[in-house]
């Protein structure tokens, strides 16, 4: 076991740094303009609906954007963040649109050598505010992979753990895949 988890009981308590992006998981309606956007961030709301007893979530707004709009210097913010935590958490799991999320992950795979602790990232096809999101889902089984997996670099998604390289979105299936 990791020194820095702490066991309760029989309970082991994980600390997981959150940073969120931006992207479709977190689009909100302003029924005033007709459009989705991206700010404020609503993965606060999301946590308040879920019962995490053993897990303790630092979350960090890192930025509010639609992935397609992510820049590279973006990507080495969320890369740089991603090391300066490294020491101090369990997991990190990052909540990113889904358009450039392989783009990112592939960065964090070849820039972050040997992470020690897992780096997940997720986010959803539908915004959390629709009823029919995938977000509810692909939080919580990132959340279950923080735990679980071992250091490195995935995708978790609709019931899937994807490991970079080679993680792409398959925009036929709406999902990720593993490609050659």
């Amino acid at each position: 076991m990791d020194t820095k988890r702490k066991s309760v009981g029989d309970d082991i308590h994980i600390r997981v740094k959150v940073f969120s992006t931006g992207g479709t998981i977190e689009k909100i309606y302003d029924e005033h303009e007709g459009i989705l956007h991206n700010s404020p961030s609503r993965f606060d709301h999301i946590l308040t609906r879920m019962r995490l007893p053993s897990v303790q979530i630092d979350h960090h707004g890192l930025m509010g954007k639609d992935s397609l709009d992510m820049t590279d210097d973006d990507r080495i913010l969320i890369k740089d963040a991603v090391q300066g935590v490294m020491d101090d958490f369990d997991a990190v799991l990052i909540v990113h649109g889904t358009d450039t999320l392989d783009q990112t992950g592939a960065l964090l795979h070849r820039e972050i050598n040997d992470p020690k602790i897992p780096i997940i990232l997720t986010g959803a096809m539908r915004p959390f505010e629709f009823r029919d999101t995938d977000a509810f889902q692909n939080v919580n089984e990132s959340l279950i992979s923080c735990r679980l997996l071992s250091p490195g670099v995935y995708c978790v998604m609709h019931s899937k753990v994807l490991r970079f390289p080679n993680v792409r979105k398959d925009r036929k299936l709406l999902t990720f895949v593993k490609s050659n």
